[in-house]
């Protein structure tokens, strides 16, 4: 069963940088497009990052957060890296990664698979 986990999660002070990352276990995570998607109290789920299937291999940032982040795939692990640098405030939030066969959307949902997710708390 196909199954993702992120990790990396913490409270780090404003303008730090975190790594998070989305474990696959099950299958191989070769052919899927994994989406990084966040979620901060009173707000709706926002996505943040997506990397299209091995055999596409594009990345995609959503507008705002643009410069800040970038995401890493390494198949040979079976993971996708979220890299967050220069954090604030406003990225408190849950963060997920989702998967979906090949393409990236951003329709959350489009994705089958999800994560528990991982909290990130920004605060001095």
């Amino acid at each position: 069963q196909f199954a993702l986990a992120e990790s990396g999660g913490g409270l780090v002070q404003p303008g730090g940088s975190l790594r998070l990352s989305c474990e696959a276990s099950g299958r191989p995570l070769g052919y899927y497009a994994i989406a990084w998607f966040r979620q901060a109290p009173g707000k709706e789920r926002e996505g943040v990052s997506c990397v299209d299937g091995s055999d596409g291999d594009k990345t995609y940032y959503v507008d705002s957060p643009k410069g800040r982040f970038a995401i890493f795939r390494d198949d040979a692990r079976n993971t996708v890296d979220l890299q967050i640098d220069g954090l604030k405030s406003e990225d408190t939030a849950v963060y997920y990664c989702a998967a979906r066969f090949r393409i990236c959307s951003n329709d959350s949902s489009r994705y089958v698979y999800w994560g528990q997710g991982t909290q990130v708390t920004v605060s001095s």
